[in-house]
């Protein structure tokens, strides 16, 4: 494309004009600086914990308290430059943190689909792929001089409520999606190197956090009132997956209380939850100004120094804001911390920092050091941003059926809709500037000729004086195309939504359209929550419906690929579609996520919620069809326990996780999988378990995935491991892990299978 030829020649010309590739001097240990040459910290040789040791006895309390902030102060005396710790990379390195410019030679990066598209895919090896460019990218510019190395992104959180403007950062509803998303995109980013990280990963926000502002109650000041089932079963299991499995170098804490105590406060979440029981291998930092939100705004504290003093004992190692570099000196003087404290927190961010090669001198030597210029934005990069729109968009409805078009019966389609030419809307928040755009009418266009009118001004739709426009092209075309949905006008950080219908008159648009249209008509949405269109999936005369979440700087062309055929769609929901009626009775700040019929609670996410959907969890067409067929799994499944098992570690009806054999305890699962169809598809094969009934336990709950192309005619064994004290354990209301004894129905698709879990004990079976 023309704005992919205009970079090349901008980095050409900032090869010529003698713009290295490593742009950068060395943020500390310069090896020309004759003042810190033999120091021991300086030394790559030395192991890290002896050189962040080093490094420390040589730092004033005046200097170590200046690095407890994003904006880390330089020390000149050790050679040692200031640093901006937030940086950004959602979906792509990102302007949204001070650690990163654009300009000169690196004008834009590459800008994947918005997360929750992407998760949409299932597709675990696409998000490491797309954590390896974007960390290419980033590394390209930390080089160049205009990035950092320390990227406060992914955002793990559970999608928990549907009008949560947050969502779309999020890999959806269920705990085990979003926990594998966040280790697969981690070590893209991060490499897998234990010891050299390529750029450090952070996952956000801990924990129990998704209301910005809702009802007159935001993010400040709110208590998140959480059950110790619902923490383990729910929302510490991203963060402990993306720690455990991701090996991920930092953990962010949140703005809200939880259970009264300021997560960021709070050395139960920080210091025992993350970093004892979990071996964070990093360090922990605050949301921005959270440490300050829970003095100011919160009032947890009485002085600020109470509040730096609970911070850094909690286990905080680094504060985004001011707060700690103002007050953590007195804190210190009044007896409230020792300086022990603050060492420890600084071994926490010094030894990222070291892992990142940030005191091994020139950043032009390093492994990564020939990063620059022509590695950001690469023919390569953008067309796997093209290729992950695809995979993520969903078919939602396809009646007849009416898609895929026909490039030589639909020669003429009216694309209209507020969304139809979006650009900037189709990479969601958290983005950077884009390699370039293909807009939805730019990707249409190249498979037939367009007729494209707008219908409303903005998403906002408040009134149809550009309906006539819209419906005389209906009247015109062989197809029509409506691209509708919400912007970050509607949902976004700080801003969640009153409703989930589609806003305005947008409803009204689609109806005129409708009555207008000689051809079918195909509903095409942006949104990152769900949105409830129930009264397009009832209506025959719209046939086909499809759902691009927020589709990257492709999106227009991998929806236009979507509509005629060129990809077959392969997606599925990450998230419950509900019902508007849904939201009656249904706080936001209602935190349980199971049903209770004395508050008339209906409960949350598919796993406990059984009303009424307009689409459920996991729902997506294809143009082709699978069948599958358990070729082969065990019928019963003994789980060995260690010794004091029998000391009361199996009730009848469970057993203590702690107290089973877990680490070769796993279910394999044989499913062949056949392509019926006339087309050959990538099928996603979500494998779910219902556990015996009870009253821990969820309906049902997701324990693996896999994503597996088929020829037409064709049929594929695929391998499913499930590993049973993971994903087939639940958690008790004491926030106990347990593994339910007796029958598990295995759900695949079509196929179901049982197998019978039984403890043993030395050979015998215990019931």
């Amino acid at each position: 494309m023309g704005s992919h030829k205009k970079l090349l020649a901008i980095v050409l010309v900032a090869l010529f004009l003698g713009v290295h590739v490593s742009g950068r001097a060395p943020f500390a240990c310069d090896p020309k600086d004759a003042a810190t040459v033999g120091l021991r910290f300086c030394e790559p040789s030395v192991p890290t914990g002896e050189r962040v040791k080093d490094l420390i006895g040589r730092l004033t309390l005046a200097e170590k308290v200046s690095l407890l902030v994003n904006n880390a102060a330089a020390v000149p005396r050790l050679g040692i430059k200031g640093y901006e710790w937030w940086s950004e990379a959602l979906h792509g390195v990102s302007n949204v943190g001070p650690g990163t410019k654009f300009g000169g030679a690196y004008p834009a990066a590459t800008s994947f689909p918005q997360v929750i598209t992407t998760v949409a895919s299932f597709n675990a090896s696409l998000w490491e792929s797309i954590g390896r460019v974007v960390s290419d990218e980033a590394r390209a510019m930390y080089n160049g001089g205009v990035g950092g190395l320390t990227y406060w992104s992914p955002n793990v959180n559970i999608l928990r409520d549907p009008r949560w403007g947050r969502g779309q950062e999020t890999p959806g509803e269920d705990p085990v999606v979003a926990g594998k998303y966040a280790a697969s995109y981690v070590r893209g980013l991060q490499g897998t190197d234990g010891n050299r990280l390529k750029v450090a990963a952070c996952c956000k926000h801990f924990t129990a956090y998704d209301l910005d502002n809702w009802n007159g109650v935001d993010r400040f000041h709110f208590n998140a009132k959480v059950s110790k089932q619902d923490i383990e079963d729910t929302f510490d299991v991203p963060f402990r997956m993306c720690v455990k499995e991701g090996n991920v170098a930092s953990v962010m804490c949140s703005y809200n209380q939880v259970n009264g105590v300021p997560t960021c406060a709070d050395p139960n979440l920080l210091k025992k939850t993350v970093r004892s029981q979990w071996g964070l291998n990093g360090y922990i930092v605050s949301d921005c100004d959270s440490v300050g939100v829970f003095y100011n705004t919160q009032h947890y504290t009485g002085t600020p120094e109470e509040a730096a003093a609970d911070a850094i004992k909690a286990g905080l190692d680094l504060d985004c804001g001011p707060f700690l570099g103002a007050h953590t000196t007195d804190a210190v003087k009044k007896g409230l911390l020792s300086e022990l404290d603050v060492n420890n927190a600084l071994t926490n961010t010094l030894t990222v920092q070291m892992r990142l090669g940030m005191f091994d001198g020139e950043p032009s030597a390093q492994p990564y050091g020939h990063l620059g210029p022509a590695h950001v934005c690469t023919k390569a990069h953008q067309e796997l941003a093209h290729e992950a729109a695809r995979q993520g968009i969903v078919l939602l409805k396809n009646d007849g059926p009416s898609l895929p078009l026909s490039r030589r019966r639909h020669r003429t389609v009216a694309v209209i809709g507020p969304n139809s030419n979006a650009t900037v809307t189709m990479i969601g928040n958290y983005a950077g500037i884009a390699c370039g755009y293909t807009s939805p009418v730019q990707g249409i266009n190249a498979y037939a000729r367009t007729i494209h009118q707008m219908g409303c001004v903005d998403v906002h739709c408040t009134d149809d004086r550009l309906f006539d426009g819209a419906v005389k092209a209906a009247r015109e075309a062989d197809a029509t195309v409506l691209v509708l949905g919400l912007d970050q006008s509607i949902e976004a950080e700080f801003r969640d939504r009153d409703s989930i219908l589609l806003p305005g008159k947008q409803q009204d648009l689609v109806s005129r359209v409708v009555s207008a249209s000689k051809g079918p008509v195909v509903l095409v949405l942006m949104s990152g929550g769900p949105i409830d269109v129930s009264f397009a999936q009832n209506d025959p005369k719209i046939p086909a419906i499809i759902w691009a979440g927020y589709p990257g700087q492709a999106g227009g062309a991998a929806i236009a690929d979507i509509l005629f055929g060129s990809a077959n769609p392969g997606g599925k929901l990450p998230m419950t579609w509900y019902p508007q009626e849904y939201l009656a009775n249904l706080p936001m700040t209602e935190m349980s996520m199971r049903p209770s019929q004395s508050k008339r609670f209906p409960g949350r996410t598919y796993r406990f919620y059984k009303g009424p959907v307009v689409y459920p969890f996991g729902h997506g067409l294809s143009y082709t069809r699978f069948t599958h067929t358990i070729a082969d799994a065990p019928r019963v499944l003994p789980i060995a326990l260690h010794g004091r098992g029998r000391n009361g570690t199996v009730s009848g009806k469970a057993v203590r996780v702690t107290h089973a054999k877990c680490s070769r305890l796993s279910l394999g699962v044989h499913v062949d999988v056949k392509n019926v169809g006339s087309r050959d598809g990538t099928h996603t094969m979500l494998v779910f378990s219902a556990p015996p009934a009870g009253r821990w336990a969820p309906h049902r709950q997701l324990v693996a995935f896999e994503r597996v192309h088929v020829a037409a005619g064709e049929k594929k064994r695929v391998p499913i491991n499930i590993h049973v004290c993971k994903y087939l354990s639940v958690v008790d209301r004491a926030g106990v892990r347990r593994i339910p004894i007796g029958d598990h129905n295995i759900h695949i698709g079509d196929a179901t299978h049982t197998v019978s879990l039984q403890a043993s004990i030395l050979g015998v079976i215990k019931s």
